[in-house]
């Protein structure tokens, strides 16, 4: 009787046991129908934020064209939205946009390329460990304190050696600028060149080529996608950047090529115009958007081309 009780006992026992591993099976198992969903959702905010943004200035920038010919504000080269006969043609700032990254890059890439020679090829680990985190902070710098490095120090620097060099003008801020990138530039194609593998480098060491050749024959062409998509990715942040040039350029809408003297660049205007200068429902506030759709296409075939870049030419080992 007792032995019937404990297997009656031990079987009601088991079905709970039972019971509770379905229930938490049904749990599970809900919980991985609803998880997907979650991570949908979540994924979708980037592209519809994106979608907004562009609905956003497309918009906005539509009523600016209503005003001024789409032909006549991208082949302009006078800027004159203040003035009582306004034009509105975007070259003076697309060419100051140009400009600035022109010089911030012929700074930064050389620099960044030969820090990332430096720490993949020559660097002991030791030293990787300390020079690489002191490179990355001057990515952490807020931009605004460069700008008025640039303003401050950079140009009373320049102008002491070249008096002829304005109070504001597109040297100073790009030079400034190209120091923000080097880390860009040398974190990324560090890591491209530390990723080919030592085999390619020990054949080549062992056919008789120093380390030099090894590095500039075998390593930077196996890691080139990664190098000029660091560069391409180090253009579109130069094209991007806002508060150096808006502190140290100036707001000269002028059409030239004179590096000593003030432009103004695209981030530079959308700055100025949205600081309360222009009242909504105007031209002038119209052609803050019209200017910015032009800047969102500019960064837009920028990281279009870096992903194409390194699709294009990626070496997988």
């Amino acid at each position: 009787m007792q032995r019937s009780s404990e297997v009656k006992h031990e079987a009601i026992r088991i079905s709970e046991i039972i019971a509770q591993n379905k229930q938490k099976k049904n749990v599970s198992n809900l919980f991985e129908k609803v998880i997907p969903t979650i991570l949908f959702l979540l994924a979708s905010i980037t592209i519809l934020t994106t979608l907004g943004i562009l609905y956003t200035l497309l918009s906005q920038a539509i009523q600016f064209f209503r005003t001024v010919p789409i032909w006549e504000f991208f082949t302009g080269t006078v800027l004159k939205p203040l003035s009582q006969n306004s034009e509105f043609g975007i070259l003076p700032l697309i060419n100051g946009t140009l400009i600035s990254t022109i010089i911030a890059m012929l700074v930064a890439g050389p620099i960044g390329l030969m820090s990332a020679i430096y720490l993949s090829e020559y660097a002991s680990e030791k030293v990787r460990r300390v020079l690489k985190p002191l490179l990355e902070i001057l990515a952490g710098i807020p931009t605004i304190v460069y700008g008025f490095f640039a303003f401050t120090f950079v140009t009373p620097l320049i102008r002491s050696i070249f008096p002829e060099v304005g109070a504001t003008n597109i040297l100073s801020p790009g030079l400034v600028m190209g120091v923000m990138i080097i880390p860009m530039i040398a974190s990324l194609s560090e890591d491209a060149m530390t990723s080919v593998p030592n085999a390619m480098r020990e054949g080549s060491l062992a056919m008789g080529a120093t380390k030099l050749e090894t590095t500039i024959k075998v390593v930077i062409p196996a890691a080139f996608s990664g190098i000029i998509a660091s560069f391409v990715l180090g253009i579109s942040r130069a094209i991007g950047e806002t508060m150096i040039v808006t502190i140290a350029s100036g707001s000269s809408k002028n059409f030239t090529f004179d590096i000593t003297e003030s432009m103004q660049t695209m981030t530079a205007y959308i700055v100025e115009v949205a600081g309360g200068e222009a009242a909504a429902g105007t031209t002038i506030y119209y052609s803050l958007y019209a200017v910015a759709i032009t800047l969102f296409v500019f960064t837009l075939v920028m990281n279009l081309l870096a992903r194409y870049i390194s699709r294009k030419f990626r070496e997988e080992y």
